[in-house]
């Protein structure tokens, strides 16, 4: 294979991890054991995930082990959206009950209109791909809404005032909230392949696909991502909105 790195290489490469902690020396960031910190259990983690996927992927293992992986990845991702915003009311369930949603509408979608095979090796990357790149989404736009509902709590306490149910009066916030959260991933999409090019399209042509069908793998990853990123940030703002509002239509105190 054209791309294989072995174990010198892989070595070799961690001059640029020291690289970048000399900078972090010599411009007295402190950042420096973040930094190798860092490397260094993602590398861990990434030779254990390596081994489980080897075992994974193993001929004639069953298919229900990747969706058994899947479901851990979900249950998982959700953990680390409520830890990443604490600030936020019951954020796992939540985040967990959108990232399942996602996995149905875009794996429906990619597996049930055969776009890919339904393997394990295509299921378990592109079930990662999907929940990794939502997951950032979700934390912000739950982050957003909450911070938009506390900072603006006497003009949406003056629109329940004024008759409107909670879902009107919050509707202002509800968007800024999911506009901050899908801007940027509209505007990776729009900037791919011009400004710079993807993690999955770089991958195939240093394994030595042709740059047409790398750029046709992107481009469903892509849009893949853009759909999840969607429905997650969608589930996590709607649920929201009704766990921060009681069914008489008050807004409940939100925590700094």
């Amino acid at each position: 294979m054209n791309g294989e790195v072995g174990w010198v290489g892989l070595t070799t490469s961690l001059a640029l991890v020291a690289f970048a902690a000399a900078i972090s020396l010599w411009q007295r960031l402190g950042l420096e054991r973040q930094v190798l910190w860092a490397a260094a259990r993602a590398l861990a983690q990434l030779l254990m995930v390596g081994g489980a996927l080897t075992l994974l992927f193993a001929p004639g293992r069953s298919l229900w082990w990747s969706w058994a992986w899947t479901v851990g990845m979900v249950g998982y991702a959700g953990d680390v959206a409520r830890r990443r915003a604490p600030e936020v009311p019951r954020l796992g369930p939540l985040a967990v009950a959108a990232f399942s949603a996602a996995a149905v509408v875009t794996l429906g979608v990619i597996f049930g209109l055969r776009v890919f095979p339904l393997r394990p090796q295509t299921l378990v990357p592109i079930a990662g791909m999907m929940i990794g790149n939502s997951m950032t989404a979700t934390v912000l736009v739950a982050r957003r809404l909450v911070d938009e509902l506390r900072d603006k709590r006497a003009e949406v306490e003056a629109r329940l005032a004024l008759g409107q149910p909670y879902r009107q009066a919050a509707s202002p916030y509800l968007r800024i909230a999911l506009r901050s959260a899908l801007s940027p991933q509209i505007e990776t999409t729009k900037a791919t392949g011009l400004v710079f090019l993807p993690g999955a399209m770089t991958g195939l042509i240093l394994a030595g696909v042709s740059p047409v069908q790398a750029v046709l793998v992107q481009a469903v990853v892509m849009f893949l991502i853009l759909g999840s990123v969607a429905v997650t940030t969608v589930v996590v703002a709607l649920g929201l909105v009704r766990r921060v509002f009681t069914r008489d239509h008050r807004l409940l105190p939100l925590g700094t």
